[in-house]
């Protein structure tokens, strides 16, 4: 495997999500351990696939969000990708996203 991956391009109907960061500090100042932290349920689209397959006709039926977009996401489910940047990316289906934020 190469050891930088330069660029994913999800297939089908997949987007590529980075979660957003979990905040490990308190107000106070108080610093919280990782395990104790909910996972965050939103995040930024960073690919898209080009849609699934049109059953009817050729092509593909278009995705409802674009990169950069903010989405609300399920607490499980999704398939972990890891890159060299040490962020937290997960793949989804389009189905999967519950919801674009604006």
């Amino acid at each position: 495997m190469a050891s930088a991956i330069k660029k994913v391009i999800p297939m089908l109907d997949r987007i590529l999500i980075q979660r957003a960061e979990v905040k490990t500090t308190t107000a106070g100042g108080i610093l919280l351990p990782e395990d104790s932290v909910p996972k965050e349920m939103q995040g930024v689209v960073v690919a898209v696939g080009p849609g699934a397959r049109n059953p009817v006709g050729s092509g593909h039926l278009p995705v409802a969000v674009k990169e950069g977009d903010r989405v609300l996401l399920p607490k499980y489910g999704g398939t972990k990708v890891d890159m060299d940047d040490k962020r937290e990316y997960v793949l989804f289906r389009e189905t999967d996203i519950l919801a674009k934020l604006e």
